[in-house]
């Protein structure tokens, strides 16, 4: 980030510099939410950037159009002092550039780009850096739409996926990688969730980057990417801890309302490059509407996730107490002298919101205390407002062979909990007498 100035001319034409300080005060990321990347007087003293509802943008003159497209083409490099122009929504939008200069901010990121989901975003940037032949090393268990993608559709192009337990020590993933032919050599990307989606057990990523590190030899160092939903960007920074990229479906805490779909990956300027080419011709961007909600959003993503860990510490007590849960699976609970607990204190900022605990019994007994619940919402989905509840085993991960599901933790007792803002006393409340159906 840099400091002061008169920054860019206009919505669109750059991140110019924009004010991060205060005399000699670093300003914080929340504070940065309210302005960063943008200037009223581009849009006639608008407080809040206007939604840029617009297909196309005019040119100055034939020139500058054809300068705009030598740029966004790679026909040549672009000049130092040049920005790059508006030319069509599909390729730039001044939302979306506002926002992503926004969203550089929590994660200290040299780039960012924002897609119309969390899928879209995965999706494109796993194709602009894998190709065929390659290995695709990841860890276990993963969101299911993502396993699904791995397992059934980069498996067409001749991509291999390879998993690692969660949990695992450098060793322990080096292992997985040697046990398959020409591994090392073949390995182009290291994929990690942490924390697992729904077991809430943490992957090492200095770890990972050791790995990454240690596979390059004379060659390209294989690259890391973090799946960071679960934690967002304030309770966890994988490019702190030797990630290359990180992504997020941005419909989760970030966006926080349950009335968005948007995904982003970050990272340097120069592996986001080609995932931002790629976006451009497979159109994965998100709209002006969402960038402008997300940007929204952004203004209370630090009041809402301190609250909702703050509920979810209170939740995840009270289960840990109650005879009819078997198991509480949350950060706020590794056992001291762990590995787990160790990465955390590492790695991670705070537990976060999401809770996962097993009942005493299997389906039958989960399904009992879903379907009576009265404040908690039974849906998929995490990190907004109000609470959610949901069945992993059935729902979210219900397309993960049964073998493999039984060898990752997700047992059919176990519930998924998204702790939202609402009063933790009444959230207990709820529990504790959906729970009395087991």
């Amino acid at each position: 980030m840099t400091d002061g100035g008169d920054g860019a001319d206009g919505p669109g034409e750059g991140a110019g510099q924009y004010r991060t300080r205060i005399g000699d005060r670093e300003l914080a990321p929340e504070s940065l939410m309210m302005s960063y990347g943008y200037r009223p007087e581009w849009s006639e003293g608008a407080l809040k950037s206007p939604i840029f509802q617009t297909s196309t943008f005019v040119f100055d003159s034939a020139e500058d159009g054809k300068d705009f497209f030598e740029v966004a083409y790679g026909l040549r490099e672009q000049d130092p002092a040049e920005t790059p122009g508006l030319i069509y929504s599909r390729l730039n939008n001044p939302d979306l550039e506002i926002l992503e200069d926004r969203l550089t901010v929590w994660d200290d990121a040299g780039a960012a780009g924002v897609f119309e989901s969390g899928m879209a975003a995965i999706s494109t940037t796993l194709l602009a850096h894998l190709r065929p032949g390659d290995v695709l090393l990841h860890s276990e268990p993963l969101y299911g739409g993502t396993d699904h993608l791995l397992r059934h559709v980069l498996t067409e192009f001749g991509i291999q996926p390879v998993s690692f337990p969660v949990g695992s020590d450098r060793a322990e993933i080096e292992e997985t990688l040697d046990r398959l032919d020409g591994g090392r050599d073949r390995l182009a990307m290291i994929y990690v969730e942490t924390p697992a989606n729904p077991t809430n057990t943490l992957v090492d990523l200095e770890a990972c980057r050791a790995v990454a590190d240690a596979a390059a030899g004379d060659g390209d160092r294989p690259i890391v990417a973090v799946d960071n939903t679960f934690l967002g960007p304030l309770w966890q920074h994988p490019l702190d801890h030797g990630a290359d990229l990180v992504l997020y479906s941005l419909t989760k805490y970030v966006g926080g309302h349950s009335d968005l779909i948007a995904g982003a990956c970050l990272g340097s300027e120069e592996l986001l490059e080609p995932v931002l080419g790629l976006r451009t011709f497979m159109g994965t961007m998100a709209g002006p509407w969402t960038g402008w909600l997300v940007m929204r959003s952004l203004e209370t993503l630090k009041l809402r996730m301190e609250r909702q860990t703050e509920n979810a510490v209170r939740v995840a007590d009270f289960l840990a107490d109650h005879p009819a849960v078997e198991e509480v699976h949350y950060l706020g609970h590794l056992e001291e002298g762990t590995a787990q607990q160790e990465i955390y204190r590492r790695q991670c900022d705070a537990p976060g919101a999401m809770v996962s605990f097993e009942v005493d019994g299997g389906e039958e007994e989960a399904f009992r205390v879903l379907n009576a619940l009265k404040l908690v919402k039974l849906a998929v989905s995490l990190g907004s407002t109000e609470s959610l509840a949901e069945h992993p085993a059935t729902m979210t991960h219900a397309d993960v062979p049964p073998e493999d599901k039984e060898r990752m933790g997700i047992s059919h007792a176990m519930i998924r909990l998204s702790i939202g803002i609402e009063s933790p006393d009444d959230l207990i409340a709820d529990l504790e007498q959906a729970l009395a159906e087991v």
